[in-house]
């Protein structure tokens, strides 16, 4: 029976003699079965299956190669696993419904050894396409994530050719010409799969956005997201926050349903319109990360906004060094050094000059907060509880936070 067309190429119609043509039909009737997967990817697999019914002969490890290629074919097409396994069932069925001899023969011997040796055929290839499938679609993805982590790359550089960068942006449904926001993701501790942690953030990102201008990518051990954001809030800075519609505050609640990376810290940067607005979102948001390790802030979730008065002490270095040292350096004479003192102004601004709420942060009594505050006064002769004194205390207490004084020594000159 039909070992013709058996050199074919892979991917090719088959072609067989006119006593072979029913294969055609069978071929057909599995395409659509399948919803139209294309004829050429069963390639010898009708012949290999007829041969065993008739023959009881078994695929020889080349026939099977071959069927491996198809499966490789079908994933770089953008065929469904599914789908092409559908195709090779379904002409299995069909084929065995309409083989001659066997179908007619009355001995039930050879039925029982021609359907078992056509199960075998089925076994193997369909093992060996699905297999040929996923080694095509582990390359795919290798692919693509290679080129996301360059795109990623250069877009947070922000100084590559725009017109190849909107090109290669396109297959990733990202349009440079909208406003986006950059926020960073830092684990705990290292990651070890990033591929569930970039799924996870899509998924939830694509959902709540409505959106697929998005680009999850991971860069020197950080998970970074650009996100389209509302023009209206381009470089402007919200003291109010939206809880449902905040990009950081999105992703530190899914991270935080994965098993490992935990605990997350979230830092997003304002959106920007433009090419370089991403860039510039992502310097914000990683200097955000900076800063709120530095400044130990409790918080898992930091907005750039949020440290803008920091950016602005440290821009002029020297003076908030100066600052610091004028005023606080007197502190260090107090009994437990200056760190209890500068978290008691730090509670104290941050309630509103209020001390039992100071109190209650700190954990400790009122009368202590009060003593303390006491003790501020007059070691550097500035009074928290006067307003005219409070801006130049908290000022200095802030610049000590951003140079993470005293734990470290202040910059000299």
């Amino acid at each position: 029976m039909a070992n013709s067309g058996r050199r074919r190429g892979v991917g090719a119609v088959p072609t067989v003699p006119a006593q072979d043509a029913w294969l055609v039909e069978v071929a057909e009737g599995a395409s659509r079965d399948a919803g139209g997967v294309p004829v050429g990817l069963l390639g010898d697999y009708l012949p290999l299956l007829a041969d065993a019914a008739v023959t009881g002969r078994r695929p020889k490890r080349s026939e099977l190669d071959a069927v491996g290629r198809l499966g490789r074919q079908a994933a770089e097409q953008g065929i469904s696993a599914g789908r092409v396994v559908q195709l090779y069932l379904s002409a299995a069925r069909r084929l065995w419904q309409d083989l001659p001899v066997v179908v007619r023969s009355r001995d039930r011997e050879a039925v029982r050894a021609a359907a078992a040796a056509v199960l075998h055929v089925i076994d193997e290839a369909v093992a060996t396409l699905a297999e040929g499938y996923a080694v095509a679609r582990r390359d795919l993805v290798r692919r693509e994530d290679t080129l996301r982590r360059e795109l990623v790359d250069d877009l947070l550089r922000g100084d590559s050719d725009l017109g190849a960068l909107v090109e290669r942006s396109e297959p990733f449904g990202l349009d440079l010409a909208r406003v986006h926001q950059v926020a960073l993701a830092a684990p705990g501790r290292r990651l070890p799969d990033t591929a569930a942690a970039i799924s996870a953030l899509e998924a939830v990102i694509f959902d709540r956005l409505g959106d697929r201008d998005v680009l999850v990518a991971t860069k020197e051990g950080l998970l970074v997201v650009v996100a389209p954001a509302d023009p209206a809030t381009a470089g402007r800075i919200s003291p109010t926050v939206d809880p449902n519609n905040d990009l950081g505050r999105l992703m530190h609640g899914e991270l935080n349903r994965l098993r490992h990376g935990r605990p997350w810290r979230v830092a997003a940067g304002r959106a920007h319109p433009g090419l370089y607005g991403i860039a510039r979102s992502y310097e914000e948001a990683r200097e955000a990360l900076t800063m709120a390790a530095r400044l130990r802030l409790s918080s898992p979730v930091v907005n750039a906004h949020e440290l803008l008065v920091y950016r602005v002490l440290l821009r002029d270095q020297p003076a908030i060094v100066d600052l610091v040292s004028a005023v606080l350096t007197p502190l260090r004479q107090a009994r437990g050094g200056a760190q209890p003192l500068l978290d008691t102004m730090d509670a104290y601004f941050s309630t509103g000059a209020v001390a039992t709420e100071s109190a209650k942060r700190l954990h400790v009594s009122t009368r202590t907060v009060t003593y303390r505050l006491e003790r501020i006064k007059t070691l550097t002769g500035y009074d928290p509880a006067d307003p005219q004194h409070r801006f130049t205390l908290h000022a200095a207490v802030l610049g000590a936070k951003a140079l993470n004084w005293p734990t470290n020594p202040l910059p000299a000159g």
